[in-house]
Formats: C-alpha cells, structure tokens, sequence
C-alpha cells in the first residue's frame, strides 16, 4: 500500500505548467487532455489548514494525462529531474504495461521529461522509455541519459503555450 505526503507534491510546477497548456489546446480545439486523478484514503487531516496531511492511495497510478490530439489518443506522463539522467526507477512496470497496452491500441504514448539543470522539456517517445527500461530491468543502466533525448523533441513555450509539446509530438509522428 502506497502512502502521499508532501513528497506527492513533487512535480507540481510542471503539472500545472501542462496543466494550461491543455486549457489552452482545448480553447483552441487542438486537443482534449485531462489529468488522471489518483485515488486516495485520506488518514489525517489538518482542520485548521482544510488539508490531507497522510493518505494512503486506493490503487496505482497509470498515466498522469490521458486523451485525444486531432483524433489520436494518446496518454502520457510528466516527470521531473534533477540529474543529468532520468532515473528509470521513476517508473513503474503497472505503467510500463499500461502505456505498452496504450500504444497497441494505435494510441500515441511518451513522457513530458523536464531537466531542471538545464531548465529543458523534452518529448520522450515510449519505444525510447520502454527500450532503456527493460535494459534497466536486466541489469543494465538504471537510467536515460540527457544525451539520449532527441533534440528535436525539445518543448518550447510558444504562442502564449507554456509546453507547446503538440509541436514536439508533430513533429514525432511525422517521422514514423
């Protein structure tokens, strides 16, 4: 059973940065993205403060967003470090399995990765994830390193956008 306090904060910026970006996108009809909640108990709580001081949560996460862009679903996750590297313990097999399961479906599937040391946001593609991870899981490096993040996937804020990465997944597609 997994617990929250205030380490589940983490991570907060970014999401809401995302967060607007898909208010915006939806305004503008380019995409319809919501976040997925994560279910939680709640154990204590700070009358005073009207806040959830510990909970446990009910079941795991899948995705942190899920939805739609010009017709294709797509599902993602946000992640922050502040390494040179994005540590693959940061995501777990349910995941795995679910983006896996996401994209044989035809959905579009990555991660939002953002490098705090050099204050950068990248689209993360899942078949990168998903390669580094099951190296990780035989033994290999335990993580993906900036150098691996495909420059071209670089997330900028552009247009009033605060993560323009429509651009970024665009710019991904056409590729494949």
């Amino acid at each position: 059973m997994g617990y929250w306090n205030t380490r589940g904060l983490r991570g907060s910026t970014l999401e809401e940065m995302i967060n607007l970006t898909n208010e915006l996108y939806r305004t503008k009809k380019l995409a319809l993205i919501q976040k997925v909640p994560t279910p939680i108990n709640p154990l204590k709580l700070d009358s005073a403060e009207k806040t959830i001081t510990l909970a446990y949560f009910e079941q795991k996460s899948t995705v942190d967003y899920i939805g739609v862009i010009q017709g294709i679903p797509c599902c993602f996750d946000a992640k922050e470090t502040g390494r040179k590297s994005l540590p693959i313990q940061n995501i777990h097999k349910h995941q795995i399995e679910f983006m896996e399961d996401f994209q044989n479906q035809q959905g579009l599937v990555f991660l939002i990765v953002h490098f705090r040391l050099f204050d950068e946001y990248y689209f993360l593609p899942f078949d990168v994830l998903n390669a580094y991870w099951r190296d990780a899981a035989s033994g290999k490096r335990k993580s993906i390193p900036y150098a691996a993040f495909d420059k071209a996937l670089l997330i900028k804020s552009k247009s009033g956008y605060l993560l323009h990465y429509l651009e970024a997944a665009e710019t991904y597609l056409n590729r494949e």
